[in-house]
């Protein structure tokens, strides 16, 4: 019986199917044989934190920022040990969240690009992200990749991607959105891509439909990984 993992806070709701993916992911990484053998997760779902997409794609004039930093604050004094925050987009933040608490964010998105540099057996030189265009905009795959040499392909079919992004926050999975997300696999992958990475948590929930195509990384996996070993390491 473990009574001693650490507690990790999730910064939730962005969106709330994607934080309710985390935590099923999470469940399902731990094999326990009674309740407390499982990673205790303190969960602040927020659905009213300021679009990300809106903010940083259009121009708008709310900044999700001091939203999400209340959040992580609060989460911090309620005792958790470390953040983790199942958005991509949001990672755009997270030099802000880290200045305003104590306890570590596990970064998503660079512990993904770790992973990802294994998908390929010899040194790969392009990787496609599938995830929103606004981490396009904001280099956040360019930039932890740069290290590495690696270029960051993103599907030609933007408005489509973003379409598909915003109609699962809004209506669920539907069939377009499966297509699309493997349209944008076959764009990456014909404009030279070797491996791909799912970036963004609505498309965490369709990951299978490209599979097949490419080898493939899902970050949101990454971070479940990265939450269960911060958990369960020994206290220091």
């Amino acid at each position: 019986m473990r009574l001693d993992f650490k507690p990790i806070g999730i910064l939730g709701g962005m969106g709330p199917q994607a934080t309710i993916l985390l935590q099923q992911r999470i469940l399902d990484a731990v094999s326990a044989d009674d309740d407390n053998a499982h990673i205790p997760l303190m969960i602040d779902m927020n659905p009213q934190i300021p679009s990300r997409l809106d903010y940083l794609l259009d121009g708008g004039e709310v900044d999700p920022a001091p939203t999400i930093i209340k959040m992580a604050k609060r989460l911090e004094i309620m005792g958790a040990k470390a953040l983790a925050m199942p958005c991509n987009t949001a990672h755009h933040f997270a030099p802000q969240i880290c200045d305003a608490v104590k306890i570590p964010l596990l970064h998503m998105v660079d512990e993904a690009v770790q992973n990802a540099l294994d998908l390929v057996p010899n040194r790969m030189q392009k990787i496609g992200i599938l995830a929103s265009p606004a981490t396009d905009d904001i280099n956040l795959f360019h930039e932890a990749f740069a290290p590495y040499e690696v270029e960051c392909i993103y599907p030609t079919i933007r408005d489509e991607m973003l379409s598909s992004i915003r109609n699962i926050k809004a209506n669920g999975v539907q069939k377009v959105d499966k297509e699309t997300l493997i349209a944008g696999a076959i764009n990456c992958k014909n404009q030279g891509a070797e491996a791909l990475i799912i970036g963004c948590s609505e498309f965490s929930l369709i990951a299978d439909v490209v599979q097949n195509i490419l080898p493939s990384l899902d970050t949101l996996d990454t971070l479940v990984e990265e939450m269960v070993r911060f958990s369960i390491e020994p206290k220091t």
